[in-house]
């Protein structure tokens, strides 16, 4: 990979990484509901689960795609009611102070298995192997997916941490009603760029 098309890569990764996506919402909502430590699980579930996603998506899981083109189309009814579910979880969330003992934040493994119903991790998994290992050789699927692995943890975190850092303002019952429902509204917004691709 010359040194031209890693930055290009690098910045495709991080533009696509940042930028307010399902996972994002729900790690924003998941800091200001359950702060940056109970998320971590979450953090790492989405980085490391992305990461595997890019590399089994480079390593045949596109040739479906390929082959049978309609199974993208219901890859993204599934991905939309699934996230109609979450976004009405989230809508639904208790406050910190008045959480039940049973309320928690999205564990490892489910944020790992995310990815797979995520249109926006789609898209991106997709959109990297064509651009930056249109070959699907071993080492260029290799250093796509340990380019957004490294790249991808820290800017998903940054989402958990603004969601911490709104934790105060939002210690008001109303106000966090008012957030919650706001996010939930922003993970269904989220999801049409990649519904209409």
């Amino acid at each position: 990979m010359t040194y031209e098309i890693l930055t290009a890569l690098v910045a495709f990764a991080f533009v696509t990484s940042i930028t307010p996506g399902p996972n994002n919402m729900m790690l924003l909502a998941s800091g200001a509901n359950f702060g940056f430590t109970r998320t971590i699980p979450h953090m790492l579930g989405i980085g490391i689960g992305f990461t595997v996603m890019v590399m089994l998506v480079g390593a045949g899981l596109m040739q479906l795609f390929d082959a049978w083109p309609p199974s993208y189309t219901i890859l993204k009814v599934l991905s939309a009611g699934y996230m109609l579910w979450l976004a009405w979880k989230i809508a639904h969330s208790a406050s910190p102070v008045g959480m039940s003992a049973g309320a928690k934040p999205m564990n490892f493994l489910q944020a790992a298995l995310f990815q797979w119903v995520n249109p926006k991790a789609w898209t991106m998994a997709l959109s990297a192997i064509t651009l930056y290992a249109p070959g699907r050789e071993f080492i260029a699927v290799l250093w796509v997916a340990l380019v957004f692995g490294s790249i991808n943890l820290p800017c998903v975190s940054s989402w958990t941490i603004l969601g911490q850092k709104l934790r105060l303002i939002l210690s008001n019952p109303k106000r966090l009603v008012a957030f919650n429902w706001t996010m939930a509204a922003l993970l269904i917004v989220s999801l049409i760029p990649s519904l209409i691709a």
